[in-house]
């Protein structure tokens, strides 16, 4: 006690004078032995000697509010001392030993002290009667320890670590703690305390929660059994999803802070006696004003995120009252009102897939691929036939629903490869007037290293019953094809079969073509051709495409082989026929291959390809109207002449009677002519569609043929083919203008 005299300044104006230190005021005894010393607040300066550890009676330690520094003293050995409180002072650090044997210690107070950083330490095991445990701004870092919990503190009530460095998640070993108050809010490290908040449901016993000011996410526990819950503050952090409504039935519940998080749905309303900070604006929430309800589709978006646990790359875009009022709903394509695809790839999503998405009746397509999802099978009789799912259920080290889980789209009838004829005079203005646009695009930037290109990923589709039970949805995995010839495979949906020809990653159901060509109606007519009718229409991702329609009058033997043709000779496209409406579909993307196929045989540029279709053939080809047609473009008279040859057959190619429209042979005559220039500067040996810009056009034509399986009817040498290209057809016009459009 001399020591401890001596170390104080101002220690004189305790009247510590007397020779026995059981005579000094503030210092308790018990049979002549020092158990107490209490002189908090008494503006002391100086340190705290190492010699207090001798003092094995004291159970009484208050040094509290003075000014006190240096480092302190180990106490390790007091096995007597309960109360220990050192706040509000400028200690400088804390040995880790320092409360190695203290097992009578019930309450420690450790607040406001500018401790060198520190993690609170093992030694602190040896407390196992501690109650309380606060240490605010104490420059504490780490992350908490995992031995806050019943099995080592059976009776702590109160853990205050607010104004700290620690970081990392919850303890686990929280669940069924006896806390009644946490404080762990506004965290100064660079990650603060973050991960879900979803032990608190198993902490009953809590009476005031405090975490702002973290990075917090996910959603809020189920609040039912905190029957005592008075003060709740969450606010500035970035949960997500819906309020559980079980928080308002806490009769308890005095104080609630929600300000500044990222929580959606409805939101909540409490009773009057509740004191809540929740300003408007600052969450997700359908309305601002509490207690209305949100609109039915948006719960039904809610209860599905609920199923990935509410991630917050959802509840950034998800808000709001109405999925199809803007391209603010991530991954929702709709309609009007009507949601029609949800695509969700590679949204680092986890979970299962909710059985809620049944539940959007007018929803045709569904992408989840590319995620961490698990497929519930139990009540879904159909995933897994088919080929549905592939690999099946059962195999080895395959979750399904995971990246490693692809699918197959075969049914077991293998590729199809479609026959190869004269090429029809609509599909060649088509090709043309694609080839007019990516030429200008090409030589524009034929100095340029062409891009380089990425194999789609995989795809996972839903298809909606057209007939029976109009809630049911079957949910097919497939893998996106690397080469360009085409798979199909027939999918039994209620009473009717949909047949799908697919390429690369594009699968579209009637259903889409109906709704994008608003069911193939007058004004999206872009023309009509000897088969059937061109529609035009625009996907959900933003795609324009082309539908050509056969009509069912003209299906005959010949007409449809020559139709097959057409889509033969048209690389990026699906096919699609459904029953019973037999009518045949043809559907081409604006873009082409190779070089010219990246600038686009852009989404800004997507309209001005669809508009070529139509113009090609209704426009005179003189040079100033290709430069109406591509005006974006500086073009030199070189560049120009030859854009304006290949309009020019694109002219003739569309002409209105069919014995004025040249056969391929001499579009590839023409063509050819200009494949020196078409080179690019700069070929990239690793284009990914295996086209050689050093082989003559003729020769690639009989490569794709031969691709396909089809017969040529060009010759099978690599002599001189021009020779033997047929040369303009009789009747042929000398040149092409508007009168002849079709």
């Amino acid at each position: 006690m001399l020591k401890l005299r001596d170390s104080l300044v101002k220690s004189s104006t305790l009247g510590w004078s007397a020779s026995d230190p059981c005579q000094w005021s503030h210092v308790g005894c018990t049979d002549n032995r020092v158990d107490r010393i209490q002189i908090g607040h008494q503006n002391l300066q100086g340190t705290l000697p190492p010699e207090l550890r001798n003092l094995t009676q004291l159970t009484r330690f208050e040094v509290m509010s003075n000014n006190l520094t240096g480092p302190l003293p180990s106490l390790s050995g007091l096995s007597s001392l309960q109360v220990l409180l050192l706040h509000t002072n400028s200690f400088s650090s804390i040995p880790p030993d320092f409360f190695t044997g203290m097992t009578s210690l019930t309450s420690v107070s450790l607040d406001a002290n500018p401790f060198e950083s520190w993690e609170i330490p093992e030694s602190l095991k040896d407390a196992t009667s501690l109650k309380e445990f606060s240490a605010n701004d104490a420059n504490v870092a780490g992350k908490i320890p995992e031995f806050f919990n019943d099995d080592v503190f059976s009776g702590l009530e109160s853990l205050h670590l607010a104004f700290n460095y620690l970081e990392g998640e919850f303890p686990l070993n929280f669940s069924g703690s006896a806390m009644r108050s946490l404080w762990l809010n506004s965290q100064k490290s660079n990650s603060r305390l973050n991960g879900t908040v979803s032990v608190l449901q198993n902490m009953t016993s809590l009476t005031e929660i405090w975490l702002h000011g973290n990075s917090f996410t996910g959603p809020l526990p189920d609040f039912s059994g905190m029957i005592s819950l008075e003060d709740l503050s969450l606010r500035d952090n970035s949960l997500t999803g819906v309020v559980p409504p079980s928080l308002g039935n806490i009769s308890t519940l005095r104080v609630v802070n929600f300000t500044n998080n990222k929580l959606q749905g409805p939101t909540p309303k409490f009773a009057d006696r509740v004191s809540v900070d929740m300003i408007p604006g600052t969450n997700n929430f359908c309305f601002d004003k509490p207690g209305v309800a949100c609109d039915a589709t948006v719960n039904v978006l809610l209860s599905v995120a609920e199923n990935f646990g509410y991630p917050a790359s959802l509840a950034d875009s998800w808000k709001g009252n109405d999925p199809c009022s803007s391209d603010t709903w991530k991954g929702i394509a709709c309609a009007g009102k009507d949601i029609l695809v949800i695509n969700l790839k590679k949204a680092g999503l986890t979970g299962t897939i909710s059985s809620d998405f049944s539940l959007i009746s007018t929803l045709q397509e569904l992408f989840l691929s590319d995620n961490m999802l698990t497929v519930e099978y139990a009540g879904n009789p159909d995933i897994g036939k088919n080929g549905s799912i592939y690999p099946p259920p059962g195999t080895p080290g395959i979750t399904p629903g995971s990246p490693s889980g692809t699918g197959g789209d075969s049914d077991g009838s293998g590729n199809k490869n479609l026959a190869t004829g004269k090429i029809v005079g609509s599909v060649i203005g088509v090709v043309c007037g694609l080839c007019l646009a990516g030429l200008g695009l090409f030589f524009y930037n034929r100095k340029q290293k062409r891009s380089s290109k990425v194999q789609s990923p995989n795809m996972m589709i839903i298809h909606p019953r057209h007939s029976g039970d109009q809630a049911a949805v079957k949910i097919t995995a497939a893998e996106s094809i690397a080469n360009i010839g085409a798979q199909s495979f027939t999918d039994s949906v209620g009473t009717s079969d949909i047949h799908v020809v697919r390429t690369e990653n594009m699968v579209i159901s009637i259903q889409v073509l109906r709704n994008v060509t608003n069911n193939f109606s007058e004004e999206n007519i872009l023309g009509r051709g000897g088969f059937g009718t061109v529609y035009k229409g625009e996907l959900h991702d933003g795609t324009k495409i082309a539908v050509k329609r056969m009509e069912s009058g003209v299906v005959s033997e010949k007409g449809l082989a020559e139709f097959m043709s057409e889509i033969a000779m048209s690389f990026q496209m699906s096919c699609f026929t459904t029953q019973p409406n037999p009518d045949p579909m043809h559907v081409m993307t604006c873009s082409t291959f190779g070089s010219e196929g990246k600038h686009l045989m852009r989404p800004s540029l997507r309209t001005a390809c669809i508009l070529l279709l139509g113009s090609a053939g209704c426009t005179s080809t003189r040079k100033h109207s290709v430069r109406q047609l591509i005006p974006t473009i500086n073009l030199d008279e070189e560049t120009l002449g030859s854009i304006s040859t290949v309009a020019e057959l694109a002219g003739h190619c569309t002409a209105r009677e069919p014995y004025q429209r040249p056969d391929m042979g001499h579009v590839v005559n023409v063509l050819s002519s200009l494949i020196e220039i078409w080179k690019p500067a700069e070929p990239d040996s690793d284009d990914m569609y295996g086209i050689d810009f050093e082989t003559p056009l003729p020769e690639v034509l009989l490569k794709w043929q031969a691709f396909d399986g089809s017969s040529s009817s060009f010759p099978p040498s690599g002599d001189n083919t021009q020779t033997s290209i047929p040369t303009r057809p009789s009747g042929f016009a000398e040149s092409f203008t508007s009168a002849d459009g079709r």
